[in-house]
């Protein structure tokens, strides 16, 4: 779509108003409305000013000024406005050089494409993410005094309201962990789902399927069909968007905390990926699962640098609630066709080469996608340019393993603190083609370490009350 089709599209639905989105760099959206009188071709040029101090992990107040200028191809009727309202997405400028703003997300995916194409190995990286997520009943927390923080969470379908007087409680609870593809009435989130998908594909995404997954208290998948990275990466700001707006329109709450219960599973974000090039695809051949040596040195760059990924893959505090050895989360670096427990698997597709990918199962939807696209397929093509060998497929059950054999398989970081060191040490692959800057690496780790690494060390949880109140 060109400005001028923008310009079509919004007089064909008598639109009122135009939404501008843009993403900030842990990895929300932030907008601002414009009357509908203002959509003109000079938009998708000049941009509309705003205060870059004001955003989190942007501009210093003393150079605040900043302009985003919308992306004519994103646009969406948005539907979850009562007047109506078209929606761009937009990318980040400097207002006096008119140069990319090194710091946004969205420019970086952008650069991370035409670095793929400058590398002559492909042209295209596709990326299809499974962003799980949960809904409930009741949300509420706080921690606005240095005496006083909690958290209370719940849903209908939670296993520990299995005696609770509901007047009446009809039963059919989701027991813990045995959350997949229950039927109503144990599944009471069906109906929610299907609007969900159904408003999704109103949005242009193509929606695969949906259903519970596996932890109680509505935990839930939908699938959307893979995509280039970067408008793959602004469908899944759009899913976001969607599953969060729906939830809320039948009184719950959404969230894509990866770790939101404790003593059930967590929401993860498996990535399936793959190299094309010419419209050909690259990662077909005669090696191990269906996969050409191209595809396994991709595993190989994945494997090696996922120390470094996880800083952006799984980049919170609480995404390493979720990555805990010895339970059944994707701690363990290795690779596999079919084995659910290595950290990347080689999905079972059949024998077209087209449809030969990898899944790497370590991220979590708390992620920026922006960010985390870019930094696996870098990963990826520094395996490809070097050659990394993955070595062996694990294809026994990882989690039945003794702690001897485990001890040649290497994990993941155990802490958001471990995966930042990481970064800081192993990021020269992340800035060819000036994909990452030392710039956005430098804000990236100051941003994590000063607004979430401190304040979680400075407050106390609950559970250390219970072990050591009467030290």
């Amino acid at each position: 779509m060109k400005p001028k089709d923008v310009l079509e599209l919004a007089k064909t639905h008598d639109v009122k108003f135009i939404d501008v989105k843009f993403i900030d760099l842990p990895g929300q959206w932030q907008h601002t409305t414009l009357p509908g009188y203002r959509l003109d071709e000079a938009l998708f040029e000049d941009g509309i000013a705003f205060d870059g101090s004001s955003i989190r992990g942007w501009q210093p107040i003393n150079a605040s000024d900043m302009v985003m200028i919308p992306d004519a191809s994103t646009a969406k009727i948005d539907p979850f406005y009562e007047h109506k309202t078209l929606s761009l997405v937009a990318s980040v400028y400097d207002p006096i050089t008119k140069q990319p703003y090194s710091r946004d997300p969205r420019h970086i995916s952008k650069k991370a494409e035409a670095y793929l194409v400058q590398t002559g190995i492909a042209d295209t990286s596709f990326m299809g993410p499974e962003a799980e997520f949960f809904l409930f009943d009741d949300v509420r927390f706080d921690q606005s005094k240095p005496n006083e923080g909690y958290y209370f969470l719940d849903s209908k379908e939670g296993a520990w309201n299995s005696g609770k007087n509901e007047g009446p409680n009809l039963g059919y609870k989701t027991r813990y962990k045995e959350g997949y593809f229950p039927t109503p009435p144990t599944d009471t989130l069906a109906d929610i789902r299907q609007e969900m998908m159904l408003m999704l594909q109103a949005t242009g995404i193509v929606v695969e399927v949906g259903h519970h997954e596996v932890a109680t208290g509505g935990q839930c998948e939908i699938g959307f069909k893979f995509d280039r990275m970067l408008p793959c990466a602004d469908n899944l700001m759009w899913f976001k968007y969607v599953v969060k707006n729906i939830a809320r329109k039948f009184g719950k709450a959404a969230t894509f905390m990866p770790k939101p219960l404790f003593g059930d599973n967590g929401s993860g974000m498996h990535v399936h990926q793959s190299l094309w090039k010419d419209g050909k695809p690259l990662f077909g051949g005669d090696g191990y699962a269906g996969l050409s040596q191209m595809a396994l040195w991709y595993i190989g760059g994945i494997i090696k640098h996922a120390g470094t990924l996880a800083a952006f893959t799984n980049p919170t505090t609480n995404s390493y609630r979720r990555l805990v050895p010895g339970f059944e989360a994707p701690v363990n670096l290795a690779y596999s066709s079919r084995n659910r427990s290595a950290s990347v698997r080689i999905p079972i597709t059949g024998p077209s080469p087209k449809t030969r990918r990898i899944e790497v199962r370590f991220p979590d939807p708390s992620s920026n996608p922006y960010l985390a696209f870019s930094a696996m397929m870098m990963a990826g093509l520094d395996g490809i340019q070097n050659k990394i060998d993955p070595g062996d497929p694990l294809d026994k059950d990882i989690y039945a393993l003794s702690p001897e054999e485990l001890k040649s398989v290497p994990q993941m970081p155990g802490s958001l603190e471990e995966a930042l060191n990481n970064l800081e040490r192993d990021h020269e692959f992340l800035l060819r083609g000036d994909v990452f800057t030392k710039d956005a690496i430098e804000e990236w780790l100051d941003f994590k370490r000063t607004k979430e690494l401190n304040p979680i060390r400075m407050r106390p949880t609950p559970h250390e009350f219970y072990l050591y109140f009467d030290t």
